[in-house]
This record gives C-alpha cells, structure tokens and sequence, in this order.
C-alpha cells in the first residue's frame, strides 16, 4: 500500500468520487484509509457521563486504499505511487508526472 498517513488523496470511485481530503489514518493490514471528509456516517451517541451530550455525530469510516489516489503537492494532480533509490542507498516517494519527491 502505497498510501501513508498525512498524504492528499483523491477518491476515484463511489459517492465521494472527485472529494480530496487528507489522510488521518491507514491501515495497511486491511488495505483501507479514513479520508478527512470522506465517506461520512452518522452515528447515534448516548451520553456516557454527566454533563456529556447525546446525539448524532458524523465520523469518517474506512474506505478500500484501491479506491483513492494520492495528490502530487508540487504539480497538484493524482498520480501514482513511484519510488526512486537514490545515490545513498535511501529509497523515497515520487511523482510520476512531474518527478518532485513527496
């Protein structure tokens, strides 16, 4: 999985297709990610402790990795994931469109 926590990605398919957002979480295991404003549900919360509200809260849920791709922060477009081993022996992140390291 070639998306990390922090990134900007863009959902390419389902009723969020063409929302960007960030990253909160990944979860390479399952192959899913929780996108900032993304596949948005609500969900119904009793008060716990006095003092506390109830309600309807929304709170992002997990989408398929396969189903977004990450932004470029240079060029600003998606773009696939690359990677690039330098002199140094370091391996990095590219963009296939315009080369920047992310």
């Amino acid at each position: 999985m070639n998306i990390r926590t922090n990134d900007t990605v863009v959902v390419l398919s389902g009723k969020d297709k063409g929302k960007q957002g960030k990253v909160v979480s990944a979860d390479p295991k399952g192959g899913k990610v929780i996108v900032e404003g993304v596949n948005v549900a609500k969900r119904h919360q009793k008060a716990r402790k006095q003092g506390e509200e109830s309600g309807i809260i929304k709170k992002e849920t997990p989408i398929y990795a396969a189903k977004v791709m990450r932004v470029c922060p240079k060029c600003d477009k998606p773009t696939r994931g690359a990677h690039l081993i330098k002199a140094d022996g370091t391996k990095v992140r590219v963009c296939k469109k315009c080369g920047a390291e992310i």
